[in-house]
């Protein structure tokens, strides 16, 4: 009598499956990653009487073309305009957040002359405002 053997199995694992998941795990841990707040140490501070208030800093931007048109953050306005419409701005900020610091960032075209450029800097002086002339290196 002759006996059959079976034949050995072999045990597999399958796996087409696993790269599925292990690109949505990836997927996971990378967007919670991105929530995560880097170097989160929670601390609660002591209170002072004789603290500082920081102060933060305000950008206004003056800008003349060359063609005598003024922009206030943007918003075109007449040459006459100028001064009450800084004065309004900077009403503005003062009245949002005392402890700020307003600077005018002004950007006149160079082949302006220099006298329309010293009259914005007076208003400048007018308002006590701080005011930085843009200026570009040559090349």
């Amino acid at each position: 009598m002759k006996i059959e053997r079976r034949k050995a199995r072999a045990a597999e694992v399958y796996t087409a499956s696993l790269n599925d998941i292990m690109f949505f795990l990836l997927l996971f841990f990378l967007i919670i990653s991105t929530m995560v707040t880097p170097a989160a140490i929670r601390v609660l501070l002591p209170n002072a009487a004789s603290s500082e208030q920081v102060v933060t800093k305000k950008n206004i931007n003056l800008i003349i073309t060359r063609d005598l048109r003024y922009y206030v953050n943007d918003k075109e306005i007449q040459k006459d305009e100028v001064e009450p419409v800084l004065a309004g701005v900077l009403a503005d900020e003062k009245k949002k957040n005392e402890n700020v610091e307003v600077n005018v960032l002004l950007q006149a075209d160079k082949s302006l002359s220099l006298q329309d450029v010293v009259d914005m800097i007076d208003i400048g002086n007018k308002l006590q405002v701080k005011m930085v002339l843009f200026t570009q290196k040559p090349e």
